[in-house]
Parts: C-alpha cells; sequence; structure tokens
C-alpha cells in the first residue's frame, strides 16, 4: 500500500444505509485510509443458492473510494449461510469425542468438506470477477483467524482426507508403522484403510499420531487458504492476498505460522492485550516481533487489535489514556505498516456488541473518539517509514510444532509451558532493552550474536546441525531444559538426554527431576551470586561443559545446574532448571558478555526504543509505559516527526507518551 495504514473491520450491513454516510464523513474527520469490508457477509451477498446481491457492497465500495478510503476485501468462507449448512449438514465440524457442532456462532467449518471447498471457491470467484479492478481495492483479506475457534473436525470425510495426506507424506503402511511406533500397545496397522484420526481413546492415545494429525488439519486449513488465493492471483492479478493470523502465543496454537507466512502475499496480524496482571506491553512487543519473524523481517500490517476493552476474557478493563496510541505505535515501531481496529463502529447485537471499537456506543462525545482521532493524525504524519525494517539485537527459537509435541499428554511434569518459557525469557531481554528477531530452528542464525532457545522439546537433526554450526562460527547459544529432547515423530534421540543438543552443550543428562508444585532449589554460582530455581531440575554431567551455577539443595545438591560449553569459536550456556525473569536475567549477563552484546542501561524500565530504517532514513521510536517522564540519549540528532520539534542530546517524553525522531546522521 502507497501509506500507512489506518482504520479497521467496518460492517456496513449491521446498520441502517442512512449511517453509511455519516460513516465515511467520520472516517474522515479521523484520518482513516483503509477498512476491512465483507469478513462476515457470505449470507447476504448470496441469500440463496447461486443467487448473488452485489448491490449493497457496490454502494458501499463506491462510497468509501469516492471519500479516498481503500478496501481490504474479505472472501467470507469464515461464515456459511445458513442455507449451505441445511444442505450440507457434513460440512459442520465433528469433536474428537463425535459431537458435532451446531450454526449460530462463526468457524464451523469442516476444513475437508468439499461441498465447502467448491463452495466457497465459487463465492471468491465472484467477488474476484466483480471487484478485482475496482481501484479501491488494495488488498484481499481471505476468511478470518484461520483456527480459530475450531481447526481439527474428526468426522469421516476428515478421517479419508487424512488417509490421503499420510499416503502423500509416508506413502506406505509400513512407514507410518514406524514413525509412529505402532508396535507400542499393539496399535500396529495393516493398511492405511485401517487408520483413523486419534478420536477420544479410553486413555492416552499414539502421540506422534497426534502430532500428525495438528499437521495435518493445519495443512487442510492451508489447502484451502492457498485455493482461494489462487483464484485471486488469476482473476484479480497484481492485489496482495493474505489472511489475518493470531501470532500471539496465547490466542491461538493450531496454526504452524512459520509454513503460513510463506503463502500470504503480505503478512498481517491480529493482536489482543491479555489483561491476566502481567505486563501487556511486553506480551504486544513479543507478539510484534513474532509476526515480524514469520514476516521474514519484511514489513507487515496490525490488522486487528481494540481501542479499548474486548468482551470475550474473564475481566476487560478498559485501556488507559493514551494507552491506545501506546500500543498502536509499540506495532509500527516493531514493522507493522499501520495500525487497524475491530472494529468500526460499534455493534447493538450480537456476542460482540460489547467489544470497543472506534466509533463506541457513547459516540464521538468521548475518550475513545478523541484519542482516536489523534491516533489516526499521528499515523497520518508518518509518512516516509513506508518499507523500513525494525532493527533487531538479538534472536529467539521458537517452533510451532515443537509446542504442539511438548503439549501431548504425559510429559514429565504438568507445571512445565513452553509458552511460559518464551514469555520469561522474552521478558529478561526485554527488560534489557534488546530487540528480539525469532526464528525457526532451521533458520540461518549467522546475523545475530546471542540466539536463545528457551522451549525447543522437539529438534530435528537439521535443528541440531544448524546450532552446531551457528555456535562452532562463533555465536552464542543459550538453552533452556528439556529442549532436544524428541525427533519430528516425537520418538526420544538415541542416547542421553538432551539428544540433539548434546554436543553443541558439552552435556549429558542422566536423569529428569521435577519438583513437586511449591518447592524451589537455590542455586550458587560466581562471586557468590545466588539464584531459586523451581519446577524442574536434572542429573547433569558435563562432557567439556564448564559448570558456572550449582544447585545447593534438593536431589541434585552439588550437581552442576547451569553450564557454559567452549565449542569451536562460539559459547554455548545451559539452564536446567526454571528461572524466573530477574533470575534469567543474571544468567544472561554473563551470555551477552560472551556475546558482545551490550544493553541501555541508561534507559530506565519499561521505556522502549526501537528503530526502522531503510532507503527513506533512520527513525527512532521511544515508547515510555511508565507514570513519569523519560529522558532517553540520542546518538545523533533528528526532528520529532509527531511534533516537529528538533531534538538533541536526548528526548524528553511525558509519561506515557511516544516520540518518533528522525535521524538526520
Amino acid at each position: 500500500m502507497a501509506r500507512l495504514a489506518f482504520g479497521g473491520d467496518y460492517n456496513p450491513e449491521q446498520w441502517p444505509e442512512s449511517v453509511w454516510h455519516e460513516d465515511v464523513r467520520l472516517m474522515r474527520e479521523a484520518g482513516v485510509t483503509t477498512v476491512s469490508v465483507g469478513i462476515f457477509s457470505w449470507a447476504l451477498l448470496e441469500p440463496a443458492p447461486g443467487a448473488y446481491e452485489f448491490g449493497w457492497l457496490d454502494r458501499v465500495i463506491d462510497l468509501l473510494h469516492e471519500n479516498g478510503i481503500d478496501v481490504d476485501l474479505g472472501t467470507p468462507t469464515v461464515a456459511p449461510p445458513k442455507w449451505f449448512y441445511d444442505q450440507r449438514p457434513d460440512a459442520l465440524p465433528v469433536t474428537a469425542d463425535g459431537a458435532r457442532l451446531g450454526f449460530g456462532s462463526r468457524g464451523a467449518i469442516c476444513h475437508s468438506n468439499q461441498a465447502y471447498r467448491d463452495a466457497s471457491t465459487r463465492i471468491t470467484e465472484q467477488l474476484a470477477r466483480r471487484y478485482g479492478k475496482h481501484p479501491a481495492v488494495v488488498m484481499w483479506h481471505v476468511h478470518n483467524e484461520y483456527g480459530v475457534p475450531v481447526s481439527a473436525c474428526y468426522c469421516d470425510g476428515c478421517a479419508a482426507h487424512f488417509r490421503r495426506w499420510l499416503a502423500a507424506t509416508y506413502e506406505t503402511v509400513e512407514a507410518v508403522n514406524e514413525v509412529w511406533g505402532t508396535a507400542f500397545w499393539g496399535q500396529r496397522y495393516a493398511s492405511l484403510d485401517e487408520i483413523d484420526p486419534p478420536r477420544t481413546t479410553p486413555t492416552v492415545g499414539n502421540p506422534a499420531q497426534q502430532l500428525d494429525y495438528k499437521r495435518f488439519a493445519d495443512a487442510t486449513m492451508r489447502e484451502n487458504f492457498v485455493r482461494e488465493r489462487d483464484v485471486l492471483h488469476r482473476l484479480a492479478p497484481g492485489i496482495p492476498v493474505t489472511t489475518n493470523f493470531m501470532t500471539a502465543l496465547s490466542q491461538c496454537d493450531s496454526v504452524d505460522y512459520w509454513a503460513w507466512g510463506r503463502e500470504v502475499d503480505v503478512v498481517t496480524n491480529d493482536h489482543y492485550l491479555i489483561t491476566d496482571g502481567r505486563r501487556t506491553h511486553v506480551n504486544l512487543a513479543m507478539a510484534a516481533d513474532l509476526t515480524r519473524s514469520v514476516a521474514g523481517g519484511d514489513p507487515w500490517l496490525l490488522l486487528e487489535h481494540s481501542t479499548s476493552g474486548v468482551n470475550w476474557q474473564a475481566r476487560n478493563p478498559a485501556k488507559a489514556p493514551g494507552q491506545m496510541a501506546r500500543n498502536s505505535l509499540g506495532h509500527v515501531a516493531r514493522g507493522s505498516e499501520g495500525a487497524m481496529f475491530f472494529q468500526w463502529r460499534q455493534s447493538r447485537r450480537g456476542a460482540e456488541k460489547f467489544h470497543s471499537s472506534m466509533v463506541p456506543h457513547a459516540g464521538t462525545d468521548s475518550r475513545v473518539w478523541r484519542e482516536v482521532c489523534e491516533l489516526g493524525s499521528a499515523i497520518g504524519q508518518l509518512g516516509g517509514i513506508e518499507g523500513t525494517r525494525t532493527v533487531a539485537d538479538v534472536a529467539m527459537l521458537w517452533d510451532w510444532q515443537s509446542w504442539w509435541a511438548q503439549n501431548l499428554e504425559w510429559r514429565p511434569t504438568e507445571d512445565h509451558d513452553a509458552r511460559e518459557r518464551a514469555d520469561s525469557f522474552y521478558e529478561a531481554l526485554y527488560d534489557r532493552h534488546l530487540t528480539v528477531d525469532f526464528a525457526h530452528p532451521e533458520a540461518d542464525l549467522s546475523a545475530y550474536p546471542l540466539v536463545v532457545v528457551p522451549a525447543l522439546y522437539l529438534a530435528t537433526e537439521a535443528a541440531s546441525l544448524n546450532l552446531r554450526e551457528y555456535v562452532e562460527n562463533g555465536g552464542t547459544l543459550v538453552v533452556s531444559y528439556f529442549s532436544g529432547i524428541v525427533d519430528e515423530h516425537d520418538a526420544v534421540h538415541p542416547g542421553a538426554y538432551p539428544g540433539a543438543f548434546r554436543d553443541v552443550l558439552g552435556l549429558t543428562v542422566e536423569e529428569w527431576s521435577p519438583l513437586l508444585a511449591g518447592e524451589s532449589v537455590g542455586l550458587s554460582g560466581p562471586d557468590g551470586s545466588r539464584v531459586t530455581g523451581d519446577v524442574w531440575t536434572e542429573f547433569v554431567v558435563p562432557r567439556g561443559a564448564e559448570p558456572v551455577w550449582t544447585y545447593e539443595d534438593g536431589l541434585t545438591a552439588g550437581r552442576p545446574a547451569i553450564t557454559r560449553h567452549a565449542y569451536g569459536a562460539g559459547t554455548a550456556w545451559y539452564v536446567s532448571t526454571r528461572l524466573g525473569a530477574s533470575d534469567l536475567d543474571t544468567v544472561l549477563a554473563s551470555a551477552l558478555a560472551d556475546a558482545g552484546v551490550g544493553d541501555r542501561p541508561e534507559l530506565p524500565r519499561d521505556v522502549e526504543v526501537l528503530t526502522r530504517a531503510g532507503a527513506t532514513g533512520r527513525y527512532v521510536f521511544v515508547i515510555n509505559h511508565t507514570p513519569d517522564e523519560a529522558k532517553v540519549p540520542l546518538a545523533d540528532p533528528g526532528v520529532d516527526v509527531l511534533s516537529g520539534d528538533r531534538v538533541s542530546g536526548r528526548v524528553c517524553v511525558p509519561a506515557g507518551a511516544v516520540r518518533v525522531v528522525r535521524v538526520e546522521a
């Protein structure tokens, strides 16, 4: 797009046509540049099979275009009409215990169902032919939030599709038996035709089968996206196609976004604060960094977030004054090409009528509306940053498929949570004012002086080789416990733990010793330093690694707890217990020293400083999440884009405010 996007989901079908002109007038007042239209409109666009009514959408898109507002046009395939389900009730998904879900919500789809695939292709073709050359349409928005709320279906149609997927993946039933380990518990199959989805069983099912079914379900949704995308590419060439991701690790755990990022023309993301008492801006930063990384470092777009409170959590507090702008510009600082919301006008009816919007129930005489207008003005002043890239300092490895595998049943402790480890390691790096790229375990890591592995239970041989080469060539690696344990089929790597990472870490683990609820252990380290671990301990045996911190108590007392291994030109650190973010900071300080990475000790906690750089210049974002004014040193002079003030030496950022400095050097 030629400009930063500011706007949101627009659902004019919820309102009388007399409201539409008022909507557009207010959009212009707020500085709206882009709206998403038609995402849930299938029943209105095709009210009966093969009978299409586009007149209302014609008028909406024309009205938006006449007022200079771009359209992100949705294909409405997340919400098939009632008539479709009446004709094809088999398109409704079936749960693992055999219950067929009903109509009346959204995303109730069996993605293997051929009737659904055919119907979604037809409506997409109709939209592409009608609007593919409309000058208002700048992007296609396929479906909505794949995997939410249903990703996997367990019906007979999916069983047949799963068998075809297995045949394409493994070719023979003998290969499936081998990788699934079906000799255990007498699960051996004589034919692929005998295999069903991993439906509810008396006790724990085959973990390798469950893992493959998660892959199959993800791939099946992706097939449907690609089917629609290819229709749009063919009939409306030149217009980018996307679907909105939900990369925040707390919001969608059924989609492998590394794979999806390769299929969309532009990565877009939806992000909502999880208000559970933690520092929500840290999770926001993490989600934005992860989204940028899924985009390969390219600019991406925040397609949905909230102006204030949401309606689907147990408790839904409002955002504080100024928080909307901080949230929005935080995403922009981390690579988004704008800030979009759900939704434009707050609904009077339906499940999300209490979800905040750009135009709230209180109307334009409200704090939310005034802040929306202020933010629209700020976004409008940031012209010039389009196409610049966020500059990162270090990398963190994350793999959705490893997460799927670790979350299966019967692991050593239910208290170990891969997402929690990622959150804690990220928070420790965030508090050192380091910007993080995420990376797939098999990706090129050579650009990063430090790579952190918070939780990688599943590690392929390729990932193992990749990390060995990274450290050999001078990188610094930090690996947390319960990583490198199994291969891509959930089979334990031969030999002692931590299988895939034994060599690079220079140690073996004889046995794990998870702690009981409430238990903790002390660790003593260099110069008498002391940290505390919980959840997990291990019997670590150095095989070249140097013990740095030692367990003081518990079954592992006297054993190494945290080690450092000089390997080739680099070093690899291992942390064998769960440390909180503050104690992780102590360990990371040593690893960062090895990596030659300096932090920003002069910056206050919860003040972010990020850089976007490119052909149009270098922009420094300073985001102050604290209740006090922050004075942040700048290496080079520049101009505050938002105020027009010249800045030199340092920039003063009021409490809760944001400054964006275009650096002159």
